[in-house]
């Protein structure tokens, strides 16, 4: 499963390529030779905890990460689950992005 978007003229990003791979679980982007990543555990049935997005250092403020989150988010939704933002980042950009309200799981 991938997500995939255009260039985007004012946030200098070229095209991004989202891939889920399960196996690691996490959604990874090819970025030259280095890897951008939203990584993820699946404490039970049903919920993702989203824990951690990392971004090279010279691929920061492109839109990377959110483009990253937001396929994270939207497989989330597709296939029925809840997420955990354990991550920082995956928090700040639910607060930006209210529209994904539907899959967070904000347990006590």
């Amino acid at each position: 499963m991938s997500g995939k978007r255009e260039p985007d003229s004012s946030s200098g990003a070229d095209e991004i390529n989202v891939r889920h791979e399960a196996s690691a679980k996490r959604f990874a982007v090819r970025l030259d030779n280095k890897i951008g990543y939203l990584s993820y555990e699946q404490p039970e049935e049903g919920v993702l905890d989203y824990a951690h997005v990392y971004v090279p250092p010279a691929y920061r403020e492109r839109g990377i990460a959110a483009e990253i989150t937001r396929t994270a988010l939207d497989y989330a939704r597709r296939e029925g689950y809840s997420v955990i933002p354990s991550c920082p980042y995956v928090e700040h950009f639910l607060g930006e992005h209210p529209e994904y309200e539907d899959v967070v799981n904000r347990r006590p």
